[in-house]
């Protein structure tokens, strides 16, 4: 069991059958960020979602599982308090996403499925990756894969992909280039 990171697509998983877990907010609001590739490639995670919210109020930390093609789950975790900054609180609620990352990781370990994501919970709702990245090992039971976009690779200067191409190839201060630029 490994955490692998890759640039690509988290709506385009490489191994199925997946579980694709992503974080929502606690008010029925979708809208921006990665459900908009989720609700462009199937509607159904959206409309679950709304609907949960029609049928009771869904509660921090709770996960809805989505079926969206026959060897493809989605898991809407409710994982942030709303869709603001309060001060210097972000929208991410980190016990909410620990529990509803150990409900997603259960499900994928009961029905041998891998993990796909972007990085949740790491730029719309303002959680620091370190943290996310430790609640993820910390509840993992699968191989999980961690999606981030090319256009998005600047984003998370440090990361190695294990399917870069062209990896960064910025050379060290302690390389002398003086002579190349004569």
């Amino acid at each position: 069991m490994a955490l692998h990171y890759l640039l690509g697509d988290a709506t385009d998983p490489i191994l199925k059958p997946a579980l694709l877990p992503h974080v929502c907010n606690s008010r029925n609001g979708w809208g921006r960020g990665y459900v908009l590739a989720l609700s462009a490639k199937w509607p159904e995670p959206e409309k679950e979602y709304h609907n949960w919210f029609a049928t009771g109020k869904p509660q921090l930390g709770d996960v809805q599982f989505v079926q969206v093609a026959p060897d493809i789950i989605v898991a809407n975790i409710i994982g942030q308090e709303g869709t603001h900054w309060r001060g210097n609180v972000p929208p991410i609620r980190y016990a909410a996403l620990t529990k509803g990352l150990t409900a997603v990781f259960q499900k994928a370990k009961q029905e041998n499925l891998t993990v796909h994501a972007p990085r949740l919970g790491g730029k719309l709702a303002g959680g620091d990756w370190d943290t996310i990245e430790k609640i993820i090992v910390g509840t993992m039971t699968v191989e999980t894969h961690i999606y981030t976009l090319l256009r998005e690779k600047k984003d998370w200067p440090g990361t190695v992909y294990e399917n870069d191409v062209a990896p960064d190839t910025t050379p060290t201060t302690d390389i002398d280039l003086s002579s190349v630029f004569k």
